[in-house]
């Protein structure tokens, strides 16, 4: 059976559209919670958390019903971010940990993802089994059977004190002064907190929430606000997270903005430093090929994943490997959290730092990104770019042209009719030039 609401994260689109509705949304969670019971002798227990989107109170209420209405009971966290939710579903020895958040999208953009009781994502069955309870009549609880909710008062503080756990007891934040950007959003409590308690002078920008703001000119999508504070302040660093919290980027005190392939190098180098073993890291298609050849010159193998962190994440875990993360900053640490969580990534950049006695630059040096140019080509009604001969050909072409100084990416959109065409190159001009190529051979085919 092939999956109609859930993509790569969840469940998202348009609040007031379709699925994006509370009806659906006391659908889904009766749905869901059909499928705990399916699975458990007693009854199940699920922790909601939610971003600051005013959407949000809707659908919490919804979900509540739903879950209330199968004999499931509640936990209610209010704003939480999504590792958040990620962390107290697994310690509380929960059933399911729900999360309501359309991640970095704008505020009228909600959704819902969902992590098993050891914390992780869901996988695909598990996805399917839930559309196919959705397609089947519901079976409503009675009055005894009904499943309760209640506020769990102190999440953000049991949070707050796990990111800190993260971070070494050796070291601290004191004599830096740090910006922190929540993007006013799940974060806007917890994160100024975590860098104070652990030392930091902290500035807050992006920590004003109205339900309208989230992700709107701040956080890990808009950096530009990020950079004016921290050269305003005279900060050390500026932490900007996205609208759940799941990843970050990262500037210095020169302004520099650091994305999330560097800052994988830089927790990658951070183990070897400390002699331990990192015996591969993953990223995905589309990381950086000069993080690649700097890994492995350290001795280190690294693997693509499908763009995706719930794709990283798998390749981790079948390869028993740790660390791993994509560009956007969605960064893992498999033995410090079972998913992205942009706070504890700062955190662990941050240590890194601190404890080499270098800036980010200097554990840097010498991994200067490959340019990259993206060029997206529309394809047209019933186009079959796979069977494109001249493609084909320009494409192991520009590849023998490249070898180990650049490499090509070719891949369909999954929203629109359109075909990506990336090149990487040692040099701006070779990228283009070799994407204009291949643009060109997909639009003669």
């Amino acid at each position: 059976m092939s999956r109609t609401y859930f993509g790569t994260d969840g469940i998202r689109g348009t609040v007031g559209q379709a699925p994006i509705t509370p009806d659906f949304m006391l659908r889904l969670g009766h749905a869901v919670g059909r499928v705990l019971k399916a699975r458990n002798t007693g009854r199940p227990t699920v922790l909601i958390g939610k971003d600051t989107r005013i959407s949000g109170y809707m659908l919490e209420s919804a979900l509540e019903a739903g879950f209330a209405s199968a004999g499931a009971d509640v936990l209610l966290s209010g704003p939480l971010p999504t590792p958040g939710v990620a962390y107290l579903t697994r310690a509380l020895r929960l059933d399911l940990g729900v999360v309501i958040s359309a991640s970095h999208n704008p505020f009228g953009d909600n959704g819902v993802k969902f992590f098993s009781a050891r914390g992780e994502k869901l996988p695909d069955e598990w996805e399917i089994q839930v559309e196919a309870a959705l397609q089947e009549e519901a079976h409503w609880a009675d009055s005894a059977s009904l499943g309760k909710a209640r506020r769990l008062d102190d999440a953000q503080g049991r949070y707050t004190e796990f990111c800190k756990s993260t971070f070494s007891n050796d070291l601290s934040l004191k004599g830096l002064k740090v910006v922190v950007d929540a993007a006013h959003g799940a974060a806007y409590q917890v994160a100024p907190h975590v860098f104070h308690e652990l030392g930091a002078d902290v500035v807050s920008i992006g920590c004003a929430p109205d339900g309208y703001n989230i992700n709107a000119g701040f956080g890990a999508t808009a950096p530009a606000a990020l950079v004016k504070a921290v050269q305003a302040h005279g900060a050390d660093y500026g932490v900007a997270l996205d609208g759940d919290a799941d990843r970050l980027q990262l500037v210095d005190r020169q302004g520099r903005l650091y994305n999330g392939d560097e800052l994988l190098y830089v927790m990658v180098a951070d183990r070897l430093a400390q002699q331990q073993t990192v015996a591969g890291a993953v990223g995905t298609l589309m990381t950086n090929m000069a993080v690649e050849v700097a890994l492995q010159a350290r001795g280190v193998e690294f693997v693509r994943a499908k763009v995706g962190d719930r794709y990283v994440l798998e390749e981790l875990t079948s390869r028993g490997w740790q660390l791993g993360g994509e560009g956007s900053g969605h960064l893992l640490a498999l033995d410090k959290h079972t998913t992205g969580d942009g706070i504890v990534s700062a955190l662990l950049v941050l240590q890194a730092a601190i404890r080499s006695g270098r800036t980010l630059a200097q554990l840097l040096d010498g991994v200067a990104l490959f340019p990259q140019t993206l060029i997206n080509v529309r394809l047209n009604p019933g186009q079959d770019w796979k069977s494109n001969t001249r493609l084909a050909q320009t494409q192991a072409a520009v590849t023998e042209e490249l070898k180990s100084r650049g490499r090509v990416l070719i891949r369909p959109s999954g929203t629109e009719p359109l075909l990506r065409v990336m090149v990487e190159a040692e040099s701006e001009a070779l990228a283009r030039q070799c994407a204009e190529r291949l643009a060109e051979a997909v639009r003669a085919g």
